[in-house]
């Protein structure tokens, strides 16, 4: 792609950084020149140039008439290695942690907003708790305690055969198999501590703009804000919370979160340990082991109080640079956690000759306390959210305030779909023929009965979910047609074309599917509560798994018990195998790599500040690359700057812009295309990019300008009524064939907005409008303060269409 035409005469250096969007981009592709020089980054993130563009400072005569482009590429923050095709492990760790930024706004009071976090990071805990009670249920109940113990399951596994009851030898007995088998969740816990330990060091330790570099900025009212908001999540006074010093340095909160989930993991297998071997000692006359039973018992609960109390005490620091460690939670918690495991596998491989396993494993209702605990957590968690939300309601807000709650409730529902989908499918291989939990025909009893009774809603759901589907699938194409009828209007002197109108205005009616978003996602999170709960009782009531819980209902509904649980067993198996499938897919080629990496760049944006085994949060690294570039490059030059973003790139501008002391801000020209600014982050992360909070940044940078499409299924507009946004820009820009356009041009949609004539116009009137406000000035010297501003210029031949966020 040719770069975009140059800007007209302006005084001083100027330099244009562009940065790209979802999927990422090559230096080559975004400067539109094969030869490029990083300028300053490493491999993960850097700062690109043309290579006759390396130092175009040195010369400002050549470089007045043009800005310097300079491209920052991120994209290897999310797709790099072969090793983040693990991330897809994660998947309901970072849905959580982004429930935690969906609160609906800061004005809530400081001990509601604390509340609101607490409630957060307790759900993300029991994701823990649950991922590693899963591995417990598969290696402990499963594997060494169902099928070791039986010969009819054993035989024929040689892998097993060390352990097979019926081969007698010294790790026959039950607590000796699980104590063996232990070392499976044992090491997933450790791999997830290994893997936020090692994003850690990459992401939550990059410096921001430190108090030096604020301080050498400083000198006009303002500054002194960025301190006086009060050590809260999110709230009023001082700076906006993106702009606050500590934002996007998390290390503190990463590393107290890591190792309290740590810690979790280690205790719930301790706890799979003694639960099971103090249930036996009970029953026997080995006092002295009931007694230790006893004591482990009780010091487990306590350490279980202590990682919940070190979870719920403190939150995140935002108004300065927390570099402090909590070296004794760090070190302290998950020693002493891995400690009592280590003295849990001792007491379970205690001799007992008289044990023998049966049925399934002790403590297997642990499933459904959990299960509650999460429904609990997050019918409170809406109640806090409309408690806020009732305090400063706006009707761009995602479903009234409960965004939050219901994305914490599908990131439960995910986590139960993805422990259950491998516990079912591990039972259906060791039980070979035959089906776990249905009779004689079994060889084992397979998993907890309310595993298999969530799986069995998967397909009732589904079919709940048809008719809102249907009633959006309608509604697109009445939009459409409606489209298709004025469409002509926007392509005057043009002949119609049936095939070319419907191509046109179907794409602009399925892009207005995004804003159909919010209802959507309340109506499944409300089937999957209603569902959830459902499946817990059912559970609970009859001890059996569906199939066998309706054998003395009438015909119709024993069927129908049948046909919803071999369903939903099939279907978690398929997604088990595809999720598998896609994983191993991700791991050996980069293409895939990049297409999972796409997934990262919309849902890690955001702090650790809910899950530290989390993917890590990218902006973390980038939002400081940034802020660094511009500070350092005008502070140097004097000169003015645009900062080019598209799509995610955009929002990742902004944050950097909300990040630079208030005089490097003058100098700096926000330039935003594609961008989800409004559509999708201020609508479902209102107290971080809400109607105030883009309105607080407009006023701190009142050169933006921000262009949208209707095609566009993505990007939108910023400010309806304001003077930010141009659009909807006309797309394709020529209908059918022109002597300007001999061939078809495509639709365009959410991608190529260099390519229109309207970026490289807005480029050079933000360069002007920075000229005409910020005189000349010597290098290292503070600018005088800025004038009146002239009116953005700029307009646009209106498209008839619905503007992102109208409804029917």
């Amino acid at each position: 792609m040719s770069p975009p035409p140059s800007p007209g005469e302006s005084g001083g250096p100027a330099l244009e950084l562009l940065v790209h969007g979802v999927g990422g981009a090559t230096p080559q592709e975004m400067l539109g020149d094969a030869r490029t020089v990083r300028i300053t980054g490493d491999e993960t993130a850097a700062v690109y140039r043309r290579a006759d563009d390396t130092d175009a400072e040195a010369h400002p005569q050549e470089t007045r008439e043009s800005p310097v482009p300079e491209a920052y590429v991120w994209s290897n923050l999310t797709s790099g290695n072969s090793a983040r095709a693990l991330w897809l492990l994660l998947l309901p760790f970072m849905v959580v942690n982004l429930a935690h930024w969906m609160l609906p706004s800061g004005r809530g009071g400081v001990r509601t907003v604390r509340l609101y976090g607490v409630l957060v990071r307790l759900v993300a805990l029991s994701l823990t708790v649950l991922l590693v009670a899963a591995a417990c249920e598969v290696a402990l109940d499963l594997t060494a305690w169902q099928c070791a113990g039986s010969p009819g399951c054993s035989d024929g596994k040689s892998w097993l055969g060390f352990l097979a009851a019926a081969h007698g030898g010294w790790w026959a007995q039950p607590g000796r198999r699980l104590a063996a088998a232990a070392l499976v969740p044992t090491a997933l816990t450790a791999l997830l501590w290994y893997l936020s330990n090692r994003t850690w060091s990459a992401y939550e330790s990059q410096q921001p703009l430190g108090d030096d570099a604020r301080a050498a900025a400083a000198g006009e009212p303002g500054e002194a804000g960025d301190t006086d908001a009060g050590d809260i999540e999110a709230g009023e006074g001082g700076r906006p919370a993106l702009g606050r010093p500590g934002f996007w340095y998390g290390r503190r909160l990463v590393a107290r979160l890591r190792a309290a989930h740590t810690a979790a993991g280690f205790l719930t297998v301790a706890a799979a340990l003694t639960v099971a071997t103090a249930a036996f000692d009970r029953r026997s006359s080995a006092t002295l082991l009931e007694a230790i039973g006893w004591l482990l018992q009780a010091t487990l609960l306590v350490a279980a109080a202590v990682v919940v109390w070190v979870v719920c005490r403190r939150g995140r620091t935002e108004t300065r640079l927390d570099e402090e460690l909590d070296r004794a939670v760090v070190t302290l918690l998950p020693g002493g956690a891995l400690t009592l495991l280590a003295l849990s596998a001792v007491y379970a491989a205690w001799s007992r000759p008289g044990w023998r396993s049966g049925g399934t494993l002790p403590g297997d209702r642990a499933f459904g306390i959990l299960t509650l605990a999460q429904l609990a957590l997050v019918v409170v968690l809406a109640a806090v959210a409309m408690a806020m939300y009732r305090r400063a309601p706006h009707t761009r807000t995602a479903l009234r305030g409960l965004g939050g709650p219901a994305v914490a409730l599908l990131a439960c529902a995910l986590g139960g779909v993805m422990t259950g989908g491998v516990a079912q499918r591990v039972a259906d291989w060791l039980d070979g023929p035959g089906t776990p939990g249905m009779g004689r025909t079994s060889s084992i009893t397979g998993p907890p009965v309310l595993l298999s009774w969530q799986a069995s809603v998967i397909p009732v759901l589904l079919f709940l979910l048809l008719l809102p589907i249907a009633y959006y699938a309608l509604r697109t194409v009445r939009r459409e047609h409606r489209i298709a009828r004025t469409l002509m209007t926007d392509y005057p002197g043009e002949k119609p074309d049936t095939v070319r109108t419907r191509q046109i205005a179907g794409v602009r009616a399925r892009a207005q599917l995004t804003d159909a978003a919010p209802p959507f996602v309340g109506i499944v999170s409300a089937a999957t509560l209603l569902l959830g709960a459902g499946a817990l009782v059912g559970s609970w009531l009859s001890d059996e798994v569906p199939g066998r819980a309706a054998d003395t209902a009438p015909g119709f509904i024993a069927s129908a018990a049948d046909a919803v649980q071999a369903a939903g067993s099939w279907l978690v198996g398929l997604g088990f195998i595809l999720f598998v499938a896609l994983g191993r897919r991700a791991y050996r080629d980069a293409s895939a790599r990049r297409s999972v990496g796409i997934l990262w760049d919309v849902g890690t944006f955001w702090p650790r500040a809910a899950h530290p085994f989390a993917p890590p949060c990218y902006a973390e690294r980038a939002v400081p690359d940034l802020t660094w570039r511009m500070f350092t490059w005008t502070d140097l030059t004097g000169g003015r700057l645009v900062i080019s973003g598209h799509s995610q790139g955009s929002v990742l501008a902004a944050a950097a812009v909300w990040q630079l002391p208030a005089r490097t801000r003058r100098r700096v020209a926000l330039l935003t295309y594609g961008s989800p600014l409004e559509r999708l982050y201020g609508r479902w992360f209102p107290a971080y990019f809400g109607p105030d909070c883009l309105d607080g940044l407009h006023g701190e940078v009142p050169c933006w300008r921000n262009l949208w499409r209707a095609t566009d299924p993505i990007g939108g507009w910023v400010m309806r009524g304001g003077d930010i946004d141009r659009g909807p820009l006309l797309d394709p820009v020529a209908y059918g064939r022109t002597r300007e356009h001999p061939l078809p041009d495509p639709v365009l949609g959410h991608s190529d907005y260099q390519a229109d004539p309207a970026f490289a116009e807005e480029r050079t009137a933000l360069l002007d409008r920075l000229t005409a406000t910020v005189p000349r000035q010597t290098p290292h010297r503070a600018p005088a303060r800025p004038g009146a501003e002239d009116p953005a210029a700029g307009r646009v031949r209106a498209v008839r269409a619905d503007p992102p966020g109208t409804a029917d």
